[in-house]
């Protein structure tokens, strides 16, 4: 509360001049001015602000704002007597930030009343012990400054104090009896040089934000446990290679900040139930597991990106409130079937992971398609396999008298499944052509979806023809075809063709006939070139030729491709982009990588598809 001075003290002598004309002097220089007004306002609110005014030191008259007499108090005008500076107030908050001051004097001891007390972006090197003396002090910042030490008696002395920032300076330790803040609810010591954090921090009681991020730390202190009204704990960019199991006992805790540190290990999180967001990014962890998971029933944010992981559990489910879920640069080959099932999922971010699993053009189309296609892929229970039916034919099952298993012959289809679902699913089945009566089921049905993937088959199915007019998704991959027939025109529905993982080298003018084609997939094939006839597809939106022998990109081409969101040519033979490949604003992602061209360098690709694009129209001759 701050304390009201009344009535001029008697050992202050005044001279009382009647003014006439209302003039008066206005002696010494503007600079002394200006902070004369300045006190003067201070006097009557308790806040004196000089930050940012270029200060190397603090002027002694601030020390003594509430003890001399300022100069316009000592001629007293009867003209003016509302202007009465002994009702003055004492100092509650002084803010000196941004300067360039070196040093506080000891007469801050003179502002016993002080309760904010902010010295910022300074160049301090130590803080005098006379701060102890503030013993109203509720915050002080004194973040960004050079200091090395802290005074001893800090923490026993100023027992009221709430917030203190000491971030940005170059503090080897804190003192030992940091515990002693006994009402401290913020405190903030990033960015320093600390190896330990004294085992007294548990007793902080009151605590919800602790900052220790940018130190040396190898270990948190067992004695953190103690904080139980901690909400929020940053300990991004040290040397952590494991966390204490107290950690599990912060039953406040809502947002972990873990980033940049050496775990190897997932923290066991027992008891924190009201985590909100737990972030883990950039360490080494390989795996998680249902303990680790079954606990955080509240979680909606999880980071995981640039870590080792090599799998996703099926326990991931247990997060039913997760939001959102950063697997970026790991060494994910798949996703479990069950992430479909995560309704409240919004966001999954995958770049930089070698998926084999899922093709890319799917992880390309967002979370939404990506949870629809993972949900695709969960299969029943067979509940039925110690009643197998038996095969009628060499391709199809026959069904009658069961529930309608599937593939219960090694190369059949269930034919009652392909009708429903107007889906033939052929793949893996090591075939060179596909079976007649399989054919006849397909047709009969009129399927919508065929994957032939993963076979030995050489020629392109003509029997496909005689599905073209309901055919909208045909994968062909990974088989051995060297050419695509004319007949493909025909197919004048398809909306996705995957001819990846074959032995082509060119792709047959036909298909500009497809105008509803929109993702094409040509990786892993022979072509020297794009061919010209892909530029024909005006409703082209995803274009995967990577890992070929291409050796130019017609930038002209691609402009024309007005929908193109996605464009990937790593691995190939390309020796030069041309700078007008920028203009391409359509792209959402443009994969370059693994190419001869010198420019651009590494470091933009790595940037993303947006600043490559900027830079490669930044290269554009005017």
């Amino acid at each position: 509360m701050q304390n009201r001075r009344k009535g001029p003290p008697s050992s202050v002598a005044f001279n009382v001049r009647v003014a006439a004309g209302g003039g008066g002097s206005g002696g010494g220089d503007v600079a002394q001015g200006s902070l004369n007004v300045i006190l003067k306002q201070s006097r009557k609110s308790g806040q004196l602000n000089l930050s940012n005014r270029s200060l190397t030191e603090v002027p002694s008259s601030v020390w003594r704002i509430n003890i001399d007499t300022p100069e316009d108090g000592k001629v007293i005008s009867m003209d003016n007597a509302d202007d009465r500076w002994w009702e003055q107030v004492d100092l509650v908050k002084l803010i000196l930030a941004s300067n360039s001051i070196e040093s506080i004097s000891d007469d801050i001891r003179l502002l016993a009343a002080l309760t904010v007390l902010d010295l910022h972006d300074n160049r301090l090197k130590i803080l005098p012990d006379a701060v102890c003396e503030l013993k109203c002090l509720t915050r002080m910042n004194v973040s960004h400054n050079q200091l090395t030490e802290l005074p001893k008696n800090l923490p026993g002395m100023l027992t009221e104090i709430q917030l203190l920032h000491l971030q940005h300076n170059c503090l080897t330790s804190i003192p030992d009896d940091i515990g002693s803040f006994a009402k401290l609810d913020d405190l903030d010591v990033s960015n320093n040089k600390l190896k330990i954090l004294p085992s007294s921090i548990g007793s902080l009681t009151r605590l919800t934000k602790l900052n220790v991020a940018g130190n040396e730390l190898q270990v948190l202190p067992h004695s953190i446990g103690g904080l139980q009204g901690l909400k929020v704990l940053e300990a991004t960019h040290n040397q952590l290679h494991t966390l204490p199991d107290e950690i599990g006992f912060l039953r406040q805790l809502e947002m972990l900040y873990l980033q940049h540190n050496r775990l190897a290990h997932l923290p066991h999180l027992e008891h924190c139930s009201l985590l909100k967001e737990l972030h883990l990014g950039y360490n080494s962890i390989q795996s998680i597991s249902d303990e680790n998971l079954k606990c955080l029933q509240n979680l909606f944010h999880l980071d995981l990106r640039d870590n080792r992981m090599s799998k996703v559990p099926d326990e991931i489910v247990l997060l039913q409130s997760l939001e959102r879920l950063d697997l970026t640069n790991n060494s994910l080959l798949t996703l479990p079937p069950c992430l479909g099932t995560m309704t409240k999922l919004k966001s999954v971010i995958l770049d930089g992971n070698p998926m084999k699993g899922i093709r890319r053009d799917i992880v390309m189309r967002g979370t939404n398609e990506l949870k629809r296609y993972l949900m695709s892929r969960i299969q029943a229970p067979d509940e039925e396999t110690a009643s197998a039916p038996k095969s009628t034919a060499p391709g199809i099952v026959d069904n009658k008298g069961t529930s309608g298993l599937i593939g219960s012959c090694t190369d059949g289809v269930d034919k009652h499944t392909v009708a429903s679902t107007r889906n033939l699913d052929y793949c893996g089945k090591k075939v060179e052509d596909v079976p007649d009566d399989v054919w006849q089921v397909a047709i009969s049905s009129n399927v919508t979806i065929v994957n032939l993937s993963r076979n030995k088959i050489m020629k392109f199915p003509e029997k496909l023809v005689e599905i073209g007019r309901s055919l909208v998704e045909l994968n062909l991959s990974f088989n051995r075809i060297v050419q695509i027939e004319p007949f493909v025109g025909r197919l004048e529905k398809l909306v996705m063709l995957d001819v990846g993982n074959n032995l082509l080298t060119t792709l047959p003018d036909e298909i500009g006939s497809l105008q509803s084609l929109r993702e094409l997939m040509i990786s892993f094939n022979r072509f020297q070139n794009l061919p010209e006839v892909v530029y024909r597809l005006k409703k082209l939106e995803v274009l995967l030729a990577n890992d070929n022998k291409i050796e130019a990109i017609d930038a002209a081409g691609l402009i024309g491709l007005s929908l193109l969101a996605t464009l990937d040519l790593r691995n190939n033979n390309i020796a030069h982009v041309p700078p007008e490949l920028g203009n391409c604003t359509q792209l959402r992602s443009c994969q370059l990588e693994g190419n001869g061209f010198r420019q651009p360098r590494a470091a933009i690709l790595s940037k993303g598809t947006g600043p490559l694009l900027e830079y490669l129209r930044g290269r554009i001759a005017s």
